[in-house]
């Protein structure tokens, strides 16, 4: 599967943003979709995850009530909607994509095979 994130850009702090992730291929709803972000100088971190199997959702603590993550499978699209965004969200966000990732593992990157090109997001103070 390839997968293309887009929608980020520069807001305010305070502002939303809505990230899209769209996946080529076949049979996206067999795949476990996630999001991961990587600030200048840091490692990447987990996100967000929307499972493949009764579309269960977790998040990092630190997003969790500001960002939401959601898929439309006819779109084969997955989204990130963040609000109240924080100058400490500034990162390039990536999206990543596995069929046979398991459940306790769904946080971790490199549990991932497939990942699409970043998209810089900047929260301004």
């Amino acid at each position: 599967v390839q997968l293309q994130a887009s929608g980020g850009g520069l807001v305010q702090a305070g502002g939303s943003l809505r990230l899209s992730c769209a996946a080529s291929g076949r049979a996206f709803n067999r795949y476990t979709m996630a999001w991961f972000r990587q600030a200048s100088g840091k490692e990447r971190e987990f996100v967000a995850v929307i499972r493949r199997s009764g579309g269960s959702t977790d998040y990092a603590d630190s997003v969790k009530g500001r960002f939401t993550i959601s898929r439309d499978i006819f779109k084969n699209t997955v989204y990130l909607q963040m609000n109240t965004l924080k100058p400490e969200d500034t990162a390039v966000y990536y999206c990543a994509a596995d069929s046979s990732i398991i459940y306790s593992d769904s946080s971790a990157a490199l549990r991932y095979d497939y990942w699409g090109r970043g998209t810089q997001v900047t929260v301004s103070s």
